[in-house]
């Protein structure tokens, strides 16, 4: 997929407008636990071909541009894996709760409940016949200058949330699945709560 790269530091520039309404969003750190990791770099697609790549240097974590986009009710932000994002965004920029969100990997468990493949690449190359390059998977992302590799890779966690959300989302309202999946991300911003404040992974609702 063709697109045109913005790269900015610990903010997006000013007026970035997102006329359609949502945001594909994603987060790059340096380990798994939302309460202490640092945030690198946070991308965000418009869904027309445009990509920023915020570079945090982990110094400056103010970024009013992009904590007004991710604080704005009117602006959907499509995330795969948002319980993981979320958390991030919402520790690192001091944004009491990122909303609305849609989650692809939350509609995936419901839509392919026998399927115990959920991860992006997967999506990406059932929905949209794409095969995702994860190479970078791993890379380092405190380093001051990326390389076009992991640029690209970063790119990718979010050009094809848009087309994926497109797809799901009607499968959802054909499978008469899309009130469920409204409750499911009703409890979304609880359970990121719950594991910013170091609440075990599990089933709330669980017997023990």
């Amino acid at each position: 997929m063709d697109y045109t790269l913005i790269e900015c530091t610990n903010d997006l520039p000013d007026g970035v407008v997102f006329k359609n309404g949502k945001v594909a969003v994603d987060s790059e750190t340096d380990g798994l636990d939302v309460r202490s990791v640092n945030l690198w770099l946070a991308q965000l697609c418009d869904g027309e071909g445009n990509v920023w790549l915020v570079k945090f240097d982990g110094t400056d974590y103010s970024a009013p541009n992009l904590r007004r986009v991710l604080e704005d009710d009117n602006i959907l932000k499509l995330f795969h894996f948002g319980r993981f994002d979320l958390a991030i965004l919402q520790r690192a920029l001091n944004i009491p709760e990122v909303k609305p969100a849609f989650c692809t990997k939350i509609a995936s468990k419901l839509l392919r409940k026998d399927t115990a493949r959920h991860n992006l690449r997967t999506l990406v190359q059932d929905y949209l016949d794409v095969t995702l390059d994860k190479t970078e998977q791993l890379s380092d992302w405190s380093v001051p200058v990326l390389s076009d590799s992991q640029k690209a890779y970063a790119a990718s966690d979010v050009l094809y949330l848009h087309g994926l959300h497109e797809k799901m989302t009607t499968e959802l309202t054909d499978k008469g699945m899309q009130e469920l999946m409204v409750d499911a991300l009703r409890f979304l911003p609880a359970r990121v709560r719950m594991d910013l404040e170091g609440y075990p992974e599990g089933d709330l609702f669980a017997h023990k």
